[in-house]
Order: C-alpha cells, then sequence, then structure tokens
C-alpha cells in the first residue's frame, strides 16, 4: 500500500505539471497571437491590400486615397478604427445610405476582417489633400459653426468630436480635406436616418442647409 501511495503521488505530481506546461504554452500562444495583431497586418496581407487600393478602389477613391471626384470620400489620412469600422459595416449591409447601398456593399461583401484592417492601415499611412474654396466668407461661418456649434437651436461644436483641426479620432473620422458634396450627402443621410448614428441625427437635425453648407465649405478646404 505504501508503494502504491507514493507512485499515485508521483502521477498527481506529474499530472499537475503536465497541466501547468500546457496553460503556460497556451498563455505564451496567445500572448503572441495578441502581439502579432498589435503589430499590424502580415506582409501578405498588405501587399494584397495595397494592390486592392491601387486596382480597385482608386477607380472611385483615387490614388492613394485622394479623390477629385465630389461624390467619393477622400480617405487618405483617415482613421485606420473609423475606415475598418464601415468596411464592416457594408459588409454586413447595417450601414444603410444610398451610396453604400448601391456601391459598397457589394465591394465589401467578400473582404475578410484582416484584409479590412490592412486597408485601413493603408489609407491611414497616406498623405492627406485638401481642395481650396474660393468664398472666404462662408468658410468663416463654417469655422464659427464649426468651432462652437448653433445655441440657438442646440446644435454642438462639432469639434468637441471630430478635433478642433478636423482630424478625428480613432472612432471619429476625419473631416478636413473632405469634399463638400459628400459631407453635406452624408448629412442628409443622418438627418433621415438612412445613417443610423444617435449622435450624428442630433446633430444634423438642427442644422439648416445654408448652414451645412458652409460647414461643409470649411471642412473641405483644411489642411
Amino acid at each position: 500500500m505504501k508503494t502504491r501511495t507514493t507512485v499515485m503521488g508521483g502521477s498527481r505530481r506529474l499530472s499537475y505539471r503536465t497541466a501547468v506546461t500546457a496553460i503556460s504554452a497556451g498563455l505564451l500562444l496567445a500572448l503572441g497571437s495578441h502581439k502579432a495583431a498589435a503589430d499590424g497586418p502580415d506582409a501578405d496581407t498588405t501587399a494584397r491590400a495595397h494592390q486592392l487600393a491601387v486596382s480597385v478602389c482608386a477607380s472611385c477613391h483615387g490614388p492613394k486615397g485622394n479623390s477629385e471626384a465630389p461624390k467619393f470620400p477622400r480617405l487618405a489620412g483617415q482613421s485606420a478604427t473609423y475606415l475598418a469600422a464601415q468596411l464592416r459595416a457594408f459588409r454586413g449591409q447595417t450601414r444603410g445610405d444610398p451610396d453604400a447601398i448601391g456601391y459598397m456593399w457589394g465591394m465589401a461583401a467578400n473582404l475578410d476582417d484582416k484584409l479590412i484592417d490592412a486597408l485601413g492601415a493603408y489609407y491611414t499611412a497616406q498623405a492627406a489633400g485638401h481642395i481650396p474654396v474660393k468664398d472666404a466668407a462662408l468658410v468663416a461661418r463654417g469655422k464659427d459653426i464649426y468651432e462652437k456649434g448653433v445655441a440657438s437651436t442646440g446644435v454642438p461644436a462639432c469639434a468637441a468630436c471630430h478635433q478642433p483641426d478636423a482630424h478625428g479620432t480613432p472612432d471619429f473620422p476625419r473631416l478636413a480635406g473632405q469634399h463638400t458634396q459628400y459631407l453635406l450627402k452624408q448629412l442628409g443621410s443622418f438627418q433621415n436616418n438612412m445613417r443610423d448614428v444617435a449622435v450624428m441625427h442630433g446633430v444634423a437635425a438642427g442644422l439648416q442647409q445654408s448652414e451645412m453648407e458652409a460647414v461643409a465649405a470649411f471642412l473641405q478646404s483644411q489642411p
């Protein structure tokens, strides 16, 4: 009995050590995977994203994301996190403005998460441009609304979320340098809830057309 007890005790110790080793290996694997994700897309996915950007996306969004067509947004310098979120919304068909349905639902349908993240990383690394606006008075009015909001109708300052320089944050898009026409179209989509974003519905609902035009002109002119 004594010998048997010793053997059993040794088995328990061996099983315990085996379990600890397995758990440690699992933790190391998880940490390695987390580090790989934090380091960004792998080289192959990055190359695929670059090829897709220059051969397909550029037809609407322009070389390196600087669209010259006012219908299509400029993507250069945009937040990678925000771009990835929008691509996932297109893929999941949860963003319902007309151009999303007409163009981007189909374009994003077959993108996997790794490629989406790599596209976001590609565009955020590109140098953003802007388009001057000649109407200085309109730009000045837009600047005032962007920075201070419209107190009489309860519209908050755009700068509170999109930052004073309009370069945005990871979760709020860069607006600086964006086409006036595109901005007005999106504000309209927020007003009628085709884009279901509660905070922007509230903001856009309080803006008059002339105020939206002024803000959009100011933003287009910003570097």
